[in-house]
């Protein structure tokens, strides 16, 4: 079932008046969503927010998920030549303190190699990402293959706030 305008409007009340409290001293993700270019996909790719509310300077250096064999911080880049590249982000994404890292089409973005199945409409899946100062920070990601490009930022679908995961779709996890 996808979320209501009703459920999105109260989750982006509740990262408006309480995420920036509650995720204080943490990582926190917002809107993330996971697509692949079909059902018979071997790879797949999330898009976040990610922000740094930690009060100090990391550095995403990893991320895992039983979805697939094994998920690379990814980027695009244009070469000399003006073409467009997708290739691995060697060393980690730093995030400093109090700042934003946006993951999305065309940008950064996490790629998942090797699916072990397919990334199913309104499916979750559990993605653990792996910070130089943070630790592992477990999250929840929408898979959501409707959405469209320039749509980031209109939906709440998982948010990190200290050890708990909110999702529109009110599952928990610790």
């Amino acid at each position: 079932m996808k979320p209501t305008l009703l459920a999105r409007a109260f989750w982006a009340f509740v990262l408006l008046f309480t995420g920036p409290l509650a995720a204080a001293e943490t990582m926190m993700v917002h809107d993330a969503y996971a697509r692949s270019s079909t059902a018979a996909s071997t790879s797949g790719a999330a898009f976040m927010m990610l922000m740094n509310h930690s009060g100090a300077d990391d550095r995403l250096i990893g991320v895992s998920s039983d979805v697939a064999e094994r998920v690379e911080l990814h980027q695009h880049s244009e070469d000399a030549n003006g073409v467009m590249r997708m290739g691995e982000i060697e060393g980690g994404v730093p995030i400093a303190a109090d700042q934003v890292h946006i993951f999305q089409r065309g940008g950064d973005h996490l790629m998942f190699l090797g699916l072990k199945r397919p990334l199913v409409q309104d499916d979750v899946i559990k993605v653990t990402l792996e910070f130089e100062k943070a630790g592992a920070v477990e999250i929840e990601i929408l898979v959501d293959q409707e959405r469209q490009p320039g749509q980031e930022g209109m939906q709440h679908d998982a948010t990190k706030h200290g050890t708990m995961d909110h999702s529109s779709h009110g599952k928990m996890s610790n």
